[in-house]
């Protein structure tokens, strides 16, 4: 049993939402990420989703977009990402790793060569968001015998078709966008994720992490009570921003703000 699945077990005994936070790995520098994902750790984050900088972003908006560019600024690449993962796992070896990017880089390395290398550097999963389900069996093939999970995007536009189709090749937890359009954007509508996640539930048996539009504990909260896991990306990364200047000040403004969500979202678990 892989280290995702091994989490959501334990915490659905507990009757407790997870909270994933994503941030980019070398943003606002390579130093910052190792301390900061240790930070998390202990501030309650349960997985961890670990953006690899590219040069042409497409599904992220410009809060995440600037911190790929701070990133790239350092020429951090994915196998730097990869030798990030490997100095957290020098001392967690329990809380499971997410690595979210594109595929081009993937390519470049080697499909094999980079399930190789992510897999003996401790990353748990790995989510390509430009890697469709029709076109990804080879990849998906290789990260499985790499012991990877592959993880797939759905939308608040997917058909139960392709609800169908990334179920049987998805593992982990499948991320559920809760809204339309790039990270950052839009209102959250808490009652159209949850009549969504109906027939996300019918055709999957996998946890259902929500993302996207998740600024605060309240929005947290109530995504809490309908998915099961809790996923924060551009509110964690735009306080980071702000203390792209002074970075030994963001493992204690990040992990507040990670403190907060995990009294909020512990809060609406049912005993």
């Amino acid at each position: 049993m892989g280290r995702i699945t091994q989490r959501f077990e334990t915490l659905s005994g507990q009757h407790k939402t997870a909270l994933i936070p994503f941030v980019t790995a070398g943003d606002p520098q390579p130093s910052v990420t190792v301390p900061l994902m240790h930070a998390m750790v202990a501030a309650g984050a349960d997985l961890i989703e670990l953006g690899v900088p590219f040069s042409d972003p497409m599904a992220d908006g410009p809060v995440i977009q600037r911190a790929g560019e701070r990133a790239l600024a350092h020429h951090v690449s994915l196998r730097d990402v990869l030798d990030m993962v490997q100095g957290f796992r020098a001392q967690d070896t329990r809380t499971p790793v997410v690595l979210m990017g594109y595929l081009n880089p993937i390519e470049i390395m080697g499909y094999e060569a980079f399930a190789a290398r992510a897999g003996d550097a401790g990353v748990d999963g790995v989510l390509v968001v430009d890697a469709p389900p029709e076109e990804s069996h080879e990849l998906v093939e290789i990260l499985r015998a790499a012991r990877l999970d592959p993880v797939y995007l759905l939308a608040p536009t997917s058909t139960e078709e392709r609800i169908a189709k990334i179920a049987e090749i998805a593992s982990g937890f499948v991320y559920y966008i809760s809204i339309k359009g790039i990270t950052g954007a839009g209102h959250l509508d808490v009652d159209q994720v949850a009549a969504k996640l109906r027939p996300v539930r019918r055709l999957t048996e996998l946890p259902v992490g929500v993302g996207f539009g998740i600024r605060d504990p309240e929005s947290a909260a109530r995504v809490a009570q309908v998915a099961d896991a809790v996923i924060v990306g551009s509110a964690i990364v735009q306080r980071m921003e702000g203390l792209a200047d002074a970075p030994h000040r963001i493992p204690d403004a990040v992990c507040g703000f990670l403190s907060d969500l995990r009294v909020t979202i512990d809060g609406t678990a049912e005993p």
